[in-house]
């Protein structure tokens, strides 16, 4: 035992060896031990007091300590790895009655019925696992209806799809993740992690992103017919949209020209209220 961390409980790496937290490949685990820096992101979240954060993968419990510590009157961790229930245990301990933990796949629960055991604002928070980061984001931007049971991501990536988040029109990053991301939310990217701050160190740069939900879409259309057109258009971002869009059939410069585009343009020079544009015409 190396001492005492600022919240009374072992440092990370005591908790890790004690319990033998080696993280496993197969769940996407890269563990985050510096307390300090797990703070930081917790503050990301922005205020906590009051708040019951919704936490993806808490292994160890890194961020969930502090996202604790920062003040957040409830954490709700879905966690499916059993072998972290013991040192879940001892950070529930620590805080009475303020720390719950689902035993369950991230990708499978009804993330809406947790967020209505809450009181106050419901924010989610995580270091997610690189494996099922996109597909968990795609949902909760989905959600219906909307605006949505969140007030807030505050999410870790891979650098790259970080940057395809929040990607602007006419930058190589911009593409259908932009904007599905864009299309119902304020995305911004906030920091970056070097590999060296994880255990084991990933092969990458990790991201925070803050999302923030809009009352309402940038323009209103239906994402089914919107994710058909995106998938269609920068399945040959490289093409004009003239060329990329005949494969959804019908009558393609009608539909260009309805959403007030020109035939000439290609994919990444579309914003996200143009491509809502396209969707309402080819789904009219």
């Amino acid at each position: 035992m190396t001492g005492l961390a600022d919240d009374g409980l072992p440092p990370l790496r005591d908790v890790i060896a004690r319990h033998g937290l080696s993280a496993r490949k197969s769940l996407g685990q890269n563990f985050l031990l510096d307390l300090n820096l797990t703070r930081r992101i917790a503050r990301a979240v922005g205020p906590l007091e009051g708040a019951t954060v919704l936490e993806v993968g808490p292994g160890p419990g890194g961020l969930t300590r502090a996202l604790l510590m920062e003040g957040a009157d409830k954490v709700i961790a879905v966690e499916r790895d059993d072998r972290t229930r013991p040192a879940l245990a001892e950070i529930a301990a620590a805080y009475p009655g303020r720390l719950e933990v689902v035993e369950a796949d991230a990708l499978k629960v009804n993330w809406a019925d947790i967020a209505a055991q809450a009181t106050g604002p419901v924010k989610i928070a995580a270091n997610l696992p690189y494996n099922i980061a996109t597909p968990l984001l795609t949902g909760w931007l989905l959600a219906e209806p909307w605006p949505p049971y969140w007030s807030s991501l505050t999410l870790m990536f891979q650098k790259e799809v970080a940057q395809r988040i929040t990607a602007a029109p006419g930058s190589d990053a911009y593409g259908r993740l932009s904007i599905i991301s864009q299309w119902r939310s304020s995305a911004v990217k906030l920091f970056d992690i070097s590999p060296r701050a994880f255990t084991p160190p990933p092969k990458v740069t990790s991201s925070v992103v803050h999302l923030t939900p809009l009352d309402q879409p940038v323009h209103g259309c239906k994402v089914a017919v919107l994710e058909k057109v995106t998938a269609a258009a920068f399945g040959q971002r490289r093409k004009m949209l003239r060329s990329s869009l005949k494969q959804l059939g019908g009558d393609t410069e009608a539909m260009i020209s309805a959403a007030g585009l020109k035939p000439e343009m290609r994919a990444e020079e579309v914003d996200v209220a143009g491509f809502c544009r396209l969707a309402e015409a080819y789904g009219a």
